[in-house]
């Protein structure tokens, strides 16, 4: 008994003695047969204690001798053999074989994986023969300079693929601009410019950049068309205060996925830039709930009251040029386009260009018209006060006959993404100026707001005046209105159109020796 004590008791004493052999550096030890004991177990037969295993950390090298740090360094900075591309070394002609079973979508993003499938998808030979599947070699007429060249086999590589886009992205723009060839007589304007929108996957974007260089994307959430002008509203997401905001930028986005490359995807075009720095704020109206800010023409800033935050934000955009705006302009450029004015005439007839107007005029918000009118052959006088602009006289104060009543209360509904309202007294102008060829002459959309006048005009009316005014740098709106308690409405009873000389001059295309002089 004591014996087999003895023997327990020198067991234990050498398991705990006994220390495991070191591992080599940045190595783990060599794994143990099934059969032979770990540096931490007894040998069979003996019952002593059994030390927990020995965890990860141990196996590795602790020490921090300068020679086990070198070998650990070289054990990391051992890099894995990079993997072979077995494609690129493939034979350029198979690589082309299996090139040519793709269309010209497929082809044209291939392109941009690397150089080399930049340079085999731009193979001569694939883009001819996809020009002339798609489009037949009737459409395909070089010039004198081009015809010598491709007779000759002489053409810079890429050459058919260049034809190929230049083709396709002019065929795409015709199709939309045949369905625009279609003039309404009454505004002037192409009559299927909503349906070519629509029709086209037109979206707005609006981008808000604020005081520390951050921008925001806001799709827009509602679009309300008349017969010449749209409003356009963002209610949903999340709005920075109105004085962090630095600039707004309005741009058309088409986010149709294209079946060729004639149209880029998500290309944004952009149509209106405003600092909100630099230019002065207008106050339009307000409510219980809201005020209206006005920065620039067009747009429209809903500002919770007691608040710097913004609830919504609304773009009242003209008919006129808005495909070609929102689809053909730059990320950083708007479309331009020279419009097709008449010749000078000067010599012929001295007041050309200055009669023959023709005018439609809307006052409306986003769900109705409040007032619409149509006036021909408008004549341009001058204004003695401000000797740079000519007056075009609509409504005359004095000729009773010509007022108009407006229908309804002038308010401008408003809704947020979870509040809506409306802002009496304020409405949306659409104007539409055609010169004496029908053709559009100046076209503005904008908010305008009923205002009491300083003093009472000599009018045949008894009630309240208000006045409504539209200032920009070419030209200014004047409207005068009578409140009549009677019948609850207001009266339109003066509309002058005001246009700078300089529009004038630039829309005539006149000469030194024919510019009009006041």
């Amino acid at each position: 008994m004591a014996a087999g004590r003895g023997d327990f008791f020198r067991s234990l004493r050498t398991g705990l003695e006994r220390r495991p052999a070191q591992p080599a550096p940045c190595r783990r030890p060599a794994a143990r047969g099934r059969g032979s004991p770990g540096p931490d177990e007894r040998p069979a037969g003996g019952r002593g204690r059994r030390r927990p295993p020995t965890s990860e950390a141990s196996l590795t090298c602790g020490s921090r001798d300068p020679s086990c740090l070198e070998a650990r360094r070289e054990c990391h900075s051992v890099k894995p053999p990079p993997k072979e591309n077995f494609v690129e070394r493939l034979p350029p002609e198979i690589l082309i074989k299996i090139l040519s079973h793709l269309d010209a979508s497929s082809l044209f993003s291939i392109g941009h994986v690397s150089k080399l499938f930049h340079r085999l998808a731009s193979d001569d030979a694939m883009w001819r023969r996809i020009f002339m599947s798609e489009f037949g070699r009737h459409m395909w007429r070089p010039k004198s300079a081009a015809g010598a060249a491709a007779e000759a086999g002489d053409l810079s590589p890429g050459h058919w693929k260049m034809i190929y886009l230049r083709t396709v992205t002019g065929h795409d723009v015709n199709m939309w601009r045949r369905e625009l060839r279609d003039i309404s007589p009454y505004t002037g304007l192409p009559s299927q410019t909503e349906w070519v929108l629509r029709n086209l996957n037109v979206s707005w974007e609006l981008t808000l950049r604020d005081s520390w260089g951050q921008e925001s994307r806001l799709q827009h959430s509602r679009a309300f068309f008349f017969e010449s002008s749209v409003i356009i509203s963002w209610s949903r997401g999340s709005f920075a205060s109105c004085h962090h905001i630095s600039s707004i930028q309005l741009h058309g986005v088409r986010r149709e996925a294209p079946r060729s490359p004639r149209v880029r995807p998500d290309w944004r075009s952009l149509i209106l830039k405003v600092d909100m720095k630099t230019r002065p704020w207008h106050f339009l109206g307000r409510d219980r709930l809201i005020k209206l800010l006005h920065p620039s023409p067009g747009v429209i800033i809903g500002v919770w009251r007691g608040q710097s935050i913004v609830a919504f934000i609304m773009v009242c955009l003209h008919l006129h040029k808005l495909v070609e705006k929102s689809l053909l302009g730059s990320p950083a450029c708007p479309y331009y386009e020279p419009e097709d004015r008449p010749p000078p005439s000067c010599d012929s007839d001295p007041a050309f260009g200055l009669h023959g107007f023709t005018l439609h005029f809307v006052l409306h918000n986003t769900g109705t018209e409040i007032m619409s009118g149509h006036f021909r052959q408008l004549s341009c006088g001058t204004v003695q006060s401000q000797r740079e602009l000519v007056e075009v006289k609509v409504i005359n104060k004095d000729n009773l006959s010509q007022h108009r009543s407006l229908s309804g209360n002038v308010k401008l509904p408003w809704k947020s993404e979870a509040l809506e309202g409306a802002v009496e007294n304020c409405c949306v102008m659409t104007l539409t100026l055609l010169d004496e060829l029908l053709k559009p002459f100046w076209c503005v959309s904008s908010p305008v707001c009923v205002k009491m006048a300083k003093r009472p005009l000599d009018l045949d009316y008894g009630g309240e005046h208000f006045l409504m005014e539209h200032r920009e740098p070419g030209g200014k709106v004047r409207m005068t209105l009578v409140w009549l308690k009677e019948q609850k409405q207001f009266f339109l009873v003066s509309l002058t159109v005001y246009i700078s000389v300089s529009r004038v001059n630039r829309h005539l295309r006149r000469g030194d020796g024919c510019t009009m002089r006041l």
